[in-house]
């Protein structure tokens, strides 16, 4: 999958020093609790925040203390007083020495251990929400790939790894309808990027380092979901150049049965991005198109290919037209009545990419690659598009919206 590379550690770490006593646009109080050493990931979510205009105050708890700061009511976490908190628990710690050892018991035994833990966090959780206001995020566990069953494990009744999903499933549903809490999925967290690579061995055997200091900006760059999401930062529209955007080739020149649009490549790279395109439409995103074409022909191509999985009532704006996409761009803001920050622009034209960063910075011009088959994991890896709830009124905005330019019409 295609992942945004981040900066080292040390950059973070350093840029730290140097972003207090900016103005920025909002602000937020975030505390950090965790069973294990979580270096630098203050500094990386202060640092990110900075660069997403955001004024960022941060609580770390003391090493392995988040037990106790939780449920001390005079402690420093609720004197802090956070906006959202982050509690970031490992599977070693939750299940102790049964994550080495853990047929020294019996199945029953095993099923108990996993309902108390569950039961445990879910009294932790509720000392405190009784105490604060804060969003709570907690991490779920990332299920080891190790078992001293070894090829055995699949094989034997509430094994390991059946343990740690089963855990995590029991949180899940413990949670569903808190509407404060919400759990991160570590575990997909690791499977993205690797347990060899999250887990570094020497760093933990070291300093009890169980996400590596190389993957903590990553860490970082996932959970700053959450905080843009909380302050109502995230995006809610995707414009769209069309040739080598949403199909390959030139409409103009190429024509109706020459694009490249089908179920075979390269055909199959736009036909995988739209689908994804699709799914965000039928959660909630706007998507419009910008793009420098004949109309009528592109308007027939939209309605009739074979493979366009988006259509034209998919589009609750079109700018199809030889003006220039700035002023294209300003017109679908204000036809659609949003902010131009609401905005994510795809297009496959570094030069039209420059133009719109530089003219509309908050514009939010996404880098795209030039290999077209990396578009759907570069969408994929997007992470302003989060809100705290996804309710049947966002599932229809896009039609609301297509809706309401036809009454315009």
């Amino acid at each position: 999958m295609q992942s945004q590379v981040e900066p080292n550690l040390s950059y973070f770490i350093a840029k730290a020093r140097s972003i207090d006593g900016h103005t920025y646009q909002k602000k937020i109080r975030i505390a950090i609790l965790s069973s294990f050493t979580i270096n630098g990931l203050e500094e990386a979510l202060r640092v990110k925040c900075a660069e997403s205009n955001i004024a960022c105050s941060t609580y770390l708890c003391g090493y392995g203390q988040y037990n106790q700061d939780i449920l001390n009511p005079a402690s420093q976490l609720y004197e802090f007083s956070p906006d959202i908190t982050f509690l970031i628990i490992d599977t070693r710690t939750v299940l102790s020495s049964l994550f080495y050892t853990p047929y020294s018991v019996s199945a029953a035994d095993r099923r108990k251990n996993v309902d108390k833990r569950v039961a445990e966090f879910v009294s932790l959780v509720k000392s405190f929400t009784n105490r604060t206001n804060s969003k709570l995020i907690i991490t779920n566990f990332c299920v080891p790939t190790y078992s001293p069953y070894g090829i055995c494990e699949t094989k034997t009744e509430y094994g390991l790894r059946e343990m740690v999903r089963d855990l995590n499933a029991k949180l899940s549903d413990a949670f569903l309808s808190e509407r404060s809490v919400f759990l991160f999925d570590f575990d997909s967290f690791v499977s993205k990027y690797g347990e060899l690579n999250v887990l570094d061995y020497r760093q933990f055997l070291v300093g009890d380092i169980k996400v590596s200091l190389s993957y903590i900006p990553y860490l970082a760059g996932e959970l700053m979901g959450y905080i843009k999401a909380n302050l109502g930062l995230n995006r809610k529209c995707i414009v769209l150049d069309l040739d080598n955007t949403l199909w390959g080739g030139i409409l103009g020149e190429d024509g109706f049965d020459r694009i490249d649009l089908s179920l075979k490549p390269p055909g199959l790279a736009f036909f995988e991005f739209q689908r994804l395109l699709l799914a965000l439409y039928q959660r909630g995103i706007i998507l419009a198109i910008n793009s420098r074409n004949n109309e009528d022909e592109t308007l027939r191509t939209i309605r009739e290919h074979p493979y366009m999985v988006l259509r034209e009532d998919n589009f609750a704006s079109m700018r199809i037209n030889w003006n220039d996409k700035i002023s294209n761009m300003k017109e679908i803001a204000e036809e659609l009545n949003i902010g131009l920050d609401s905005i994510v622009y795809f297009d496959d034209d570094p030069i039209n990419r420059e133009l719109m960063s530089k003219a509309l910075p908050q514009v939010m011009t996404v880098n795209l690659p030039e290999d077209p088959s990396l578009y759907a994991s570069t969408l994929m890896n997007i992470n302003d598009f989060n809100t705290l709830s996804v309710t049947d009124e966002d599932k229809m905005r896009g039609e609301m919206y297509k809706q309401e330019q036809k009454r315009i019409e």
